[in-house]
């Protein structure tokens, strides 16, 4: 993906998401005011459950209806390499262990892991991470070519993230 392409369309999907959370969160609270408050008392609580209402309809209206927009297509696209890059972060304690006893799922998802990584850096304008994570990047490439793996790991396979399989299979 085009980075100005992507970093244009995410500001846009943003700045839409954000007015629509407003504009419903002041309603619903003008709304709760209006009927539920009183002209001399306190109307903190109706205001907040104006906000927390305008706040569970804006996260629905953005699953449901914003979510399938083709001009939300750069910040799905986003949501869903960070929260694939975050499943391994979380298990990198696992793949880098399967790495060290050549998993060929734990070299893969390392090398899927190097990729996404790049091309989130690439997207944000992040070229200084690039650059210190390239030499660990090339060594990973380098032993995966020396296992006959293929290094164009462009897709996630959900089962590489079951590490268990690998400490059965690879680590004994």
């Amino acid at each position: 993906m085009d980075p100005e392409r992507y970093r244009q369309e995410t500001r846009k999907s943003t700045l839409i998401v954000a007015v629509s959370f407003a504009v419903l969160a002041m309603s619903f609270s003008a709304l709760a005011v209006a009927l539920f408050g009183s002209p001399e008392g306190d109307n903190f609580r109706w205001n907040l459950a104006g906000v927390v209402l305008g706040l569970v309809v804006a996260v629905m209206l953005v699953r449901n209806v914003l979510w399938a927009q083709p001009w939300m297509d750069s910040a799905a696209y986003g949501w869903r390499l960070k929260r694939s890059l975050m499943s391994i972060t979380n298990i990198m304690h696992h793949v880098e262990t399967g790495v060290k006893c050549r998993s060929p799922e734990a070299m893969k998802l390392l090398r899927f892991y190097h990729l996404g990584q790049i091309e989130m850096h690439r997207l944000d304008g992040n070229t200084q991470a690039l650059d210190d994570m390239n030499e660990a990047m090339e060594r990973h490439r380098e032993a995966m070519l020396e296992e006959s793996l293929d290094v164009d790991q462009y897709r996630l396979d959900p089962a590489w993230l079951d590490h268990k399989n690998w400490k059965r299979d690879e680590l004994g």
